[in-house]
């Protein structure tokens, strides 16, 4: 029988990800805390936290994760459609609280949200430290869409988006996309697959693929502090 491990306090290696439980598929851990140490031990490692108000920190690694390699990313028609229209402004850390704040706000036919006030506490440490990045996209110079995530060496780990009008968190997400690949970044660790992401190019890896393409990557040296500011418009 496998059994999820219990963290304390301290700050100790996490087990590895093949020990992750098949029901519910991928958790590994809970408890513990969100300080920057742990969180970025977590991403180097294939691990993130996902739980509820109320419940203790769950540390996930499911057996199937979503991934995108920045030098194979092809936007669909549609999608090209919108980029080379431009009508959006994309900005990069220009605002991270704001975007992280309406990340947490509740969706439609949703009750809650399961990024915590903890949750937003750490990731804006994790920014101020350089580790956590956001993507605005605005119009009119209002902030209509954005996400956010953390970097590890080459890997950029998606954690939220949003969008107040129609297609501006996807075309953050492809914005981001090329950026990764203009800096050298090899893998966007998207997490769960869902139909949403697939829409917007993911694939999917079993766990031990995956985690061979992370060692890789989040060893590689690249630069996100040289993305800053204003990014230029999209051209084919």
């Amino acid at each position: 029988m496998t059994f999820v491990q219990i963290l304390d306090s301290e700050i100790s290696p996490f087990p590895d990800i093949n020990q992750a439980l098949d029901e519910p598929d991928g958790l590994l851990a809970m408890g513990g805390d969100l300080s920057s140490q742990r969180l970025l031990m977590a991403y180097r490692n294939g691990i993130f936290p996902w739980y509820e108000q109320d419940q203790p920190i769950l540390w996930w690694s499911p057996s199937i994760r979503a991934v995108i390699y920045p030098d194979q990313f092809r936007p669909k028609r549609s999608l090209s459609k919108v980029l080379r229209q431009n009508r959006f402004e994309l900005v990069w850390n220009s605002d991270f609280p704001a975007i992280i704040e309406q990340c947490q706000a509740p969706r439609a036919q949703q009750a809650g949200t399961w990024i915590t006030e903890e949750m937003k506490a750490a990731y804006l440490q994790l920014h101020h430290l350089g580790h956590a990045h956001s993507l605005a996209c605005y119009q009119h110079g209002k902030l209509i869409g954005g996400l956010y995530g953390v970097s590890i060496g080459g890997v950029f780990c998606g954690e939220s988006m949003f969008s107040l009008v129609s297609n501006a968190s996807k075309v953050a997400f492809a914005f981001l996309i090329r950026c990764a690949h203009e800096i050298g970044a090899t893998l966007i660790d998207c997490q769960i697959p869902n139909n949403h992401l697939l829409s917007l190019g993911s694939i999917s890896l079993p766990r031990e693929l995956f985690k061979q393409q992370l060692r890789q990557a989040v060893n590689r040296e690249v630069s996100w502090s040289s993305l800053k500011g204003d990014l230029p418009i999209w051209r084919q």
